[in-house]
């Protein structure tokens, strides 16, 4: 990411348009910082808006956002997960919820892992 073509939601900034050029640590990496209500709901409405900039429509973008918050926690300890997943509303789309499934033992995530993989050929 260029500094001149400047990321509201990877950086924070809020006097900028939404950028379509942004990788997804950029994109989500802030979001597992957020300790508040307020700042999370902030910053999924400028995750929201910037999935809309691709056509899709507000209702598609926040699930398609909420989504994949949801797997970004998952690569966190269990801490932050959790405390994604209350703020932004969300869940991991393959291991469901921590607060309401526990965490996955390795297990677990080996044989959902292979699941998918069978099933996404």
């Amino acid at each position: 990411m260029t500094e001149e073509k400047g990321n509201p939601v990877g950086n924070g900034r809020k006097d900028m348009e939404v950028d379509d050029y942004i990788t997804m640590g950029e994109k989500y990496g802030p979001a597992m910082k957020i300790e508040t209500q307020e700042e999370a709901n902030e910053y999924l409405e400028r995750c929201v808006r910037h999935n809309m900039n691709f056509g899709n429509t507000r209702e598609e973008a926040e699930s398609i956002e909420k989504s994949n918050l949801g797997y970004y926690a998952g690569y966190y300890d269990d801490e932050t997960r959790r405390r994604v997943e209350r703020l932004f509303k969300c869940a991991h789309p393959v291991f469901g919820s921590i607060e309401e499934k526990g965490p996955p033992t390795l297990r677990e995530a080996f044989e959902l892992g292979m699941r998918m993989g069978r099933t996404h050929k």
